[in-house]
């Protein structure tokens, strides 16, 4: 036995996470990563209305592919994950994306960008992104102890927010100053900087124990059977599932009102996005108070519950009073968004066994992201069908019933919720029987 403090109590006692060397690290390359995404969320759909002169359903795909790796890659990325170290995942998948959006400025350097190009990045960063996002989620369990995880969460979400203030107002001006294809150009020099970081990370991990008889198929198995098998687990999917579904619908043509109908500036739709991502800063702010007042798993339930009705102030949307009630519902959204997110990933990351996080994180993205391709696709042609007012508001509309599956499970009255526990400590807490 000995006195000597662990290395998380250390962390704990001298100020938290501020001080893990490591995980400070992580931080500030994906801090300036999600500076660059953000204007990039901004950027590729301007560059296809205002450059390319993209129709509403062509604008859609691009939202399209963007999301679409998550329901072709999802699964089995989760299974490659596992057998790999998380940290190298991490950098090669940075490099990649500083490949695929550095050639948008490139090739209109050249006069050959066309819109083709646009759905072939788009897919290309997707594809990296789940393979990025299934190893980061795995990763942080790995860097931290797993009582920090709510806290780790918690900053890493508000660097994610304070990126989404600050970077669509930027980008607005940097869009407008050097044109939608050159500001992407900052988005992929911020992929390196990630990657940068993340290589500078001193902590290592053996590579996982390449077992005899693993097949993919069974991997990938186990990864849906634990998710699957858990009433809470499966609640929080559908629940993210389908306002996933619903805020594609939304996010699809969102661009085509605001810089196409209502004539608005890229600078005007920057600061549009900025003030209303005000809102996820706070809800970073507040997601582990919040949790601890009404307790964690009616937390989830009721920032699920908050963040439909913010959409509605969207199909209504005009060049006037209306902009300041669309900000304001963006806001709502935001907060209540985050809220939910702190919670139930960090809820995730405590339950499940280290060697299963690769595969928990990639079948749970599978689920709640692989219905995005649908419902920006779906966005596309309803846009171009029926309008985009009308689009939005079915849009806004599907989204309020979202709450309902994690409402009627366990979660509702759970002020606590369950953490993985080692076999030594007892034989298994984690899957419902008959579940």
């Amino acid at each position: 036995m000995t006195d000597q403090p662990t290395p998380a109590e250390t962390v704990r006692r001298r100020g938290g996470l501020w001080h893990h060397l490591d995980f400070r690290r992580l931080w500030i390359g994906e801090t300036v990563s999600q500076f660059g995404s953000a204007i990039s969320q901004l950027a590729l759909p301007l560059v296809a209305i205002l450059v390319l002169h993209a129709s509403t359903f062509e604008v859609g795909l691009i939202a399209t592919f963007e999301m679409l790796a998550f329901l072709v890659v999802g699964l089995p990325a989760g299974a490659w994950v596992d057998r790999m170290r998380f940290r190298r995942v991490l950098i090669l998948n940075d490099v990649v994306r500083f490949a695929a959006l550095g050639s948008i400025p490139l090739f209109r350097l050249f006069g050959i960008l066309t819109i083709g190009q646009l759905y072939v990045v788009a897919l290309v960063v997707s594809v990296s992104t789940v393979f990025f996002d299934v190893a980061y989620q795995s990763y942080l369990p790995e860097l931290v102890d797993r009582d920090a995880l709510v806290e780790g969460n918690a900053k890493l979400q508000a660097s994610e927010s304070v990126s989404q203030v600050a970077a669509p107002a930027v980008g607005g001006v940097l869009i407008q100053a050097l044109t939608a294809p050159y500001a992407v150009l900052l988005d992929a020099i911020s992929f390196l900087w990630s990657a940068s970081w993340v290589t500078a990370i001193k902590a290592r991990v053996p590579k996982p124990e390449r077992k005899p008889d693993r097949h993919l198929g069974r991997e990938i198995a186990e990864g849906l059977r634990f998710v699957t098998g858990n009433r809470m687990l499966r609640s929080i999917a559908m629940c993210t599932g389908s306002g996933n579904f619903f805020n594609s619908m939304i996010g699809a043509v969102i661009f085509v009102l605001l810089a196409r109908d209502l004539h608005l500036s890229a600078g005007v739709i920057g600061l549009l996005t900025s003030l209303s991502a005000i809102g996820g800063l706070v809800g970073s702010l507040i997601a582990a108070r919040f949790a601890r007042w009404v307790g964690q798993g009616p937390a989830i339930w009721i920032a699920a519950l908050a963040f439909a009705p913010g959409a509605f102030a969207a199909p209504f949307l005009h060049r006037n009073w209306t902009l300041a009630l669309f900000a304001a519902g963006s806001l709502l959204t935001w907060i209540a968004n985050v809220v939910y997110n702190i919670t139930q990933v960090s809820f995730r990351q405590a339950l499940c066994p280290p060697e299963l996080l690769g595969r928990m994180n990639a079948s749970m993205r599978f689920l709640v992201w692989g219905t995005m391709p649908f419902g920006a696709f779906l966005g596309g042609i309803l846009g171009s069908s029926i309008g985009v007012r009308d689009t939005l508001l079915i849009g806004a509309i599907g989204g309020c019933f979202a709450f309902v599956p994690v409402l009627l499970s366990p979660l509702r009255t759970m002020h606590e919720l369950p953490k993985y526990v080692s076999d030594a400590e007892t034989a298994d807490p984690l899957v419902e029987s008959g579940a």
